[in-house]
C-alpha cells in the first residue's frame, strides 16, 4: 500500500460530489486534453465499471466534460460544462464500456484533434482526486501528473531518441520512465518522458528545434487547490 497524506484521504477542494467520480475525473479529463494538445474537436468517453454505472447521477461526465474543456475540479462553471462544451462547438458523447481488468473508475477517452489527429488515452481515478494514466495510444504507460511529461512526436529515424534524452543530461533533467510508439505507416514515433522536474521553456524550445522533431507537448504537475 502507498503512502498517502492527509489531503490524499481527504481529497482536494473541488464542486462535488464524489472526489472520485468528481475531483478525478475532471483531472483525467485535463491530463487528456494536455497530452493531445488541447485543441479538441471531438472526444468519446468510453466509461468502465462504476464510472459507467453512476456518470450521470454523481456527475461524473460533467467532470470528464470539465477536464477535456480546460476547468479545474474546484472551477465553479464544472457543473455548466455541457453549456460550455456545446459553444465551444465540442462534440462529444458517453458511452458505457468494459475495458477489461481495470479500475472500476476507469475512462478512455477517444479524442481527435482539430488538426484530425486521433488519440486514445486511458485512465483511471484511484480516490482521493488521485488519478493515473495507463494507456496512450495502445502503450501501457503509468503517469500520476505529479511529475512533468513531455510528449514527442518525431520522424522515426536513428538518433532522434538520443538527441533528446542527451539534451535532458546536458540540462541535468532526470528521466523516470519513458516510452516509445512508433507508427510504421507514417514513420513516425510518438515518446512519452516523465521527467523527475520541470523544465525551462527554454528547453522545450531546443527540443523542438532538433532535427526530426514534429511536435512537442508538456504536461507540468498542478498542485490541488487547498
Amino acid at each position: 500500500m502507498g503512502d498517502y497524506g492527509v489531503f490524499d484521504i481527504i481529497g482536494p477542494v473541488m464542486v462535488g460530489p464524489s472526489s472520485s467520480h468528481t475531483a478525478g475525473a475532471a483531472r483525467l479529463g485535463e491530463m487528456a486534453r494536455s497530452l493531445c494538445g488541447g485543441k479538441i474537436s471531438e472526444v468519446t468517453f468510453e466509461l468502465h465499471g462504476s464510472f459507467a454505472q453512476t456518470y450521470q447521477g454523481h456527475g461524473t461526465d460533467k467532470a470528464l466534460l470539465a477536464g477535456i474543456i480546460g476547468l479545474r475540479p474546484a472551477d465553479e462553471r464544472l457543473p455548466r460544462s455541457f453549456e460550455l462544451a456545446d459553444q465551444l462547438g465540442l462534440r462529444y458523447r458517453f458511452v458505457p464500456a468494459d475495458l477489461g481488468s481495470v479500475h472500476p473508475n476507469t475512462v478512455r477517452f477517444l479524442i481527435v484533434t482539430e488538426a484530425g489527429e486521433h488519440y486514445s488515452i486511458t485512465g483511471s481515478s484511484v480516490g482521493g482526486g488521485n488519478v493515473v494514466i495507463t494507456d496512450i495510444n495502445g502503450i501501457p504507460v503509468s503517469f500520476t501528473g505529479e511529475s512533468p511529461i513531455i510528449v514527442t512526436r518525431h520522424k522515426d529515424t536513428p538518433g532522434v531518441i538520443s538527441n533528446i534524452t542527451a539534451l535532458l543530461y546536458n540540462e541535468r533533467v532526470n528521466i523516470g520512465n519513458m516510452r516509445v510508439n512508433r507508427h510504421k505507416t507514417s514513420g513516425t514515433a510518438d515518446m512519452y518522458l516523465e521527467l523527475d522536474k520541470e523544465i525551462d521553456p527554454s528547453v522545450l524550445e531546443k527540443i523542438r528545434a532538433l532535427p526530426d522533431m514534429e511536435n512537442v507537448l508538456e504536461l507540468r504537475c498542478q498542485p490541488d487547490e487547498f
